[in-house]
């Protein structure tokens, strides 16, 4: 398994096991872009499904949402205005769409984009691509909490 990133330790409160990013391929002002080996060794493996293990498509979302985390972190830490030292929680999801799947080894890339501001809800278009080609696509938005 690859060692997550320690940069990602310091932006986001996800750890193993439900730590869904390695790394940080590429950040620009509203745009990240992610990745993860996907472990072949997953128990998660053992039930979805046995004989013909597929990552589960609500991981996938998370992956995602991770990556949108990501993305809100490193503009705080750019000083972006409007983002305090908060934890992103997810408000909505819409318009998933899954292309393809996902297995064992199989190294996906998160692309998420921040699309829009409104007051206190910020708003993500995302995709995930595995061997270079579009499997799920999806929106979604959150809020931010301040920390206790």
């Amino acid at each position: 398994m690859l060692s997550p990133d320690p940069e990602i330790h310091a932006l986001i409160p996800h750890r193993p096991p439900f730590l869904w990013v390695d790394r940080i391929v590429d950040y620009q002002d509203d745009t990240i872009v992610t990745e993860k080996m996907i472990p072949t060794d997953l128990d998660i493996f053992l039930g979805h499904y046995p004989g013909h293990p597929i990552m589960p498509g609500v991981l996938l979302c998370e992956a995602v949402f991770q990556s949108g985390a990501l993305l809100l972190a490193k503009m705080q830490e750019r000083g972006k205005a409007g983002i305090e030292a908060c934890v992103p929680v997810l408000a909505r999801i819409g318009g998933a769409r899954f292309k393809r799947s996902v297995y064992p080894g199989d190294t996906i890339v998160m692309t998420v984009k921040l699309t829009e501001m409104l007051s206190s809800a910020w708003f993500f278009s995302a995709r995930l691509h595995v061997r270079e080609k579009l499997a799920l696509q999806i929106d979604f938005s959150c809020t931010l909490q301040k920390t206790v």
